[in-house]
């Protein structure tokens, strides 16, 4: 648990030469071993918390950036160690961001209001006019999903498995959201209402809104450039790239969507691979494969 203190009067001087503001200095906390050599022109409002910026990052071609934050606004935001946040051209607003992550490039990250992330987020799967809805979440199994859109002749059940998924949804809600460690988002525009995992990967989408992207370092998620996401759950180990579009979508672990896909109201269980076309209201059992 790191412990924080207030900023210094030499430190609050040494910011502002460096082009730094505060709505209000009191209320930013930093790490014991803080030091201001790697801010620049950065703009704070809001309960704020800073770590140690020692390390470099090495990027694609042998480019070397130091972490630091650069051209940034940030509002009730928590920075882990050694991150670098470069460029961002609104703000991001209402997070908790982990260690050794790096954010360049940034139209706006946002939580606003309490968000589920997805959770509860109800697919109209089979039939694209209702009556089979399968609500998402973080655990959702090919298994659970298929009483649920099929077994609506034991009306009890259906009602007992969403009030248990509603609490799970309600239990992860929050108006704070996270950005875990070892986490990449570059040259991306609109990002809201978004819980993204550790080492997940962000290249470029257009706009992510109202989801998770439950990444971790053995299974890391990629979205790719031109991607465009809401109401949705991306599980580990998948990726969704070159201009994708999902419309309150489940994607289970492994899977790969790519090439201009499109989908809405569809859920996509394990190693599914989609490519080239459109789909509505579909269940994907596992290794689906569309072309």
């Amino acid at each position: 648990m790191k412990t924080y203190r207030s900023l210094t009067q030499e430190e609050i001087q040494q910011l502002k030469e460096k082009s730094c503001t505060a709505v209000n200095w009191a209320d930013i906390e930093v790490v014991e071993n803080f030091k201001t050599d790697y801010i620049y022109h950065t703009r704070f409002s809001g309960k704020v918390r800073l770590g140690v910026f020692e390390d470099e990052f090495t990027l694609a071609g042998g480019m070397c950036k130091h972490s630091g934050l650069y051209h940034a606004t940030l509002h009730n935001v928590t920075v882990g160690d050694n991150c670098c946040i470069e460029n961002i051209k609104n703000y991001i607003a209402n997070y908790i961001i982990g260690d050794h992550t790096f954010i360049e490039n940034v139209d706006i990250i946002l939580v606003d209001g309490r968000s589920r992330f997805g959770n509860g987020v109800e697919v109209a799967v089979l039939n694209e006019t209702g009556g089979r809805e399968v609500p998402i979440h973080d655990r959702l199994s090919a298994h659970q999903a298929y009483i649920l859109a099929l077994y609506r002749h034991r009306p009890e059940l259906i009602c007992r498995m969403k009030a248990i998924i509603d609490r799970y949804a309600e239990e992860n809600a929050s108006d704070t959201g996270t950005i875990g460690h070892h986490v990449t988002i570059v040259d991306a525009g609109y990002i809201k209402n978004v819980r993204i995992g550790d080492y997940c990967k962000i290249e470029g989408a257009g706009r992510l809104k109202n989801g998770s992207l439950n990444s971790n370092e053995q299974a890391p998620v990629h979205i790719g450039y031109g991607v465009v996401c809401d109401d949705f759950i991306i599980s580990s180990g998948s990726s969704v790239e070159d201009g994708t579009m999902l419309t309150r979508c489940f994607i289970s672990q492994a899977c790969h969507l790519g090439h201009n896909y499109s989908a809405s109201d569809s859920l996509f269980f394990s190693n599914c691979q989609e490519e080239n076309g459109e789909a509505c209201a579909i269940f994907a059992g596992p290794f689906t494969v569309t072309h």
